[in-house]
């Protein structure tokens, strides 16, 4: 496959047919995601550019049993940094990074349930919600990234935490693991392997190179923004209700209040820039110069997820250089944390609970 063409090739050349491939499967991505735009326009040519005002808030947001909405202004970037608080100060921190396209209400029924004994903090990432939102897309890369959540930490008072990460999140949870492991006591993921393991998969396994075919899409200036407004938001509900990708029937409720809740974030002014831009980055900084995780980790899964391939998971076992914990969901989709909410709370309280601590060679 073409993971193991590159690996051959001399250095500069490696370099050269990574970029050439990335920009013409981006370019591939964005002609397929252009015939379906001018599909929608000859079959529903009135409503392809409609969309619905979303001025209110949704009441379940400013949900008091949910938490507290807060502030903070990092020194470092002067962006101002939204997020939501549950449980006492003084408490341990549990700090939650979420995924893609979500914010800080995609840990609702983890707010709930650990503020008995955690101080538990559902982060807006930069760009995202009522996070400050740079205009630049450099502003975006990875490292930016992971100094900003180490600065919430400090701002917060706390020098560890028990880190939990969901899909974009999960990639960030890896990074500060790595980056940072004195600042995370525990590491859980959900649905995102080991940034090595992800990179080196993706390039050897078509599969998972066309289920992963938004990251090139995601590439391209301003286009990915209007294909998410199409016919309302429509790519943005079928990633949470449809067959294919959404929150199955075996698990929790996702209700239209939810959805609503989705939609009225991202459809504000200038919401989907921020997000994207992550993306706009990522070929940048990958692959990584320093690997190994030191600290125990729980890695979930769904084993319904249609974005990445259930054999990433137990292949990232070797980075992990602790005890390493791995549960598949039966049924369970990529919205792992919102679909079988009370069994992933159960898995992590069982993982916290537990005092096991290995140092593997």
């Amino acid at each position: 496959m073409f993971g193991h063409s590159m690996l051959a090739m001399p250095r500069c050349l490696r370099s050269a047919a990574f970029w050439a491939f990335v920009y013409s499967y981006s370019l591939l991505c964005t002609c397929i995601a252009l015939l379906k735009l001018l599909c929608s326009i000859l079959m529903r040519p009135q409503i392809t550019f409609q969309r619905i005002s979303r001025e209110v808030t949704p009441s379940c947001l400013n949900d008091p049993f949910l938490g507290t909405h807060c502030y903070v202004r990092n020194k470092d970037s002067g962006l101002r940094f939204h997020y939501v608080a549950a449980g006492e100060r003084g408490k341990p921190l549990m700090l939650l990074l979420h995924g893609f396209p979500e914010f800080w209400y995609s840990w609702r029924h983890q707010l709930r349930e650990f503020k008995s004994k955690y101080r538990v903090v559902a982060l807006d990432l930069r760009g995202y919600g009522e996070t400050d939102a740079p205009a630049n897309k450099d502003s975006y890369k990875l490292d930016c990234i992971i100094v900003d959540v180490k600065e919430i930490v400090d701002s917060l008072g706390y020098t560890k935490c028990v880190l939990i990460g969901h899909d974009w999140g999960g990639m960030i949870a890896w990074l500060i693991a790595i980056c940072y492991p004195e600042m995370v006591t525990k590491l859980i993921v959900l649905s995102f392997p080991h940034p090595t393991v992800f990179t080196e998969y993706i390039l050897r396994h078509p599969s998972q190179l066309i289920k992963s075919g938004y990251y090139f899409f995601f590439q391209m200036p301003w286009f990915p923004e209007l294909m998410y407004t199409v016919n309302d938001y429509k790519v943005l509900k079928d990633l949470f209700t449809s067959r294919d990708t959404g929150i199955g029937k075996h698990g929790s409720r996702f209700t239209e209040e939810d959805m609503e809740t989705y939609l009225y974030i991202f459809s504000q002014p200038g919401a989907l820039s921020g997000p994207l831009n992550h993306y706009r980055n990522i070929f940048s900084c990958l692959p990584l110069k320093h690997h190994q995780v030191t600290m125990p980790t729980l890695l979930l899964w769904g084993e319904n997820d249609a974005f990445v391939e259930v054999e990433m998971a137990e292949l990232t076992r070797v980075y992990v250089k602790n005890y390493f914990q791995l549960s598949v969901l039966s049924y369970a989709s990529h919205w792992i944390q919102q679909d079988q909410p009370e069994l992933v709370n159960t898995l992590i309280w069982t993982f916290l609970e537990e005092e096991r601590f290995e140092i593997k060679d």
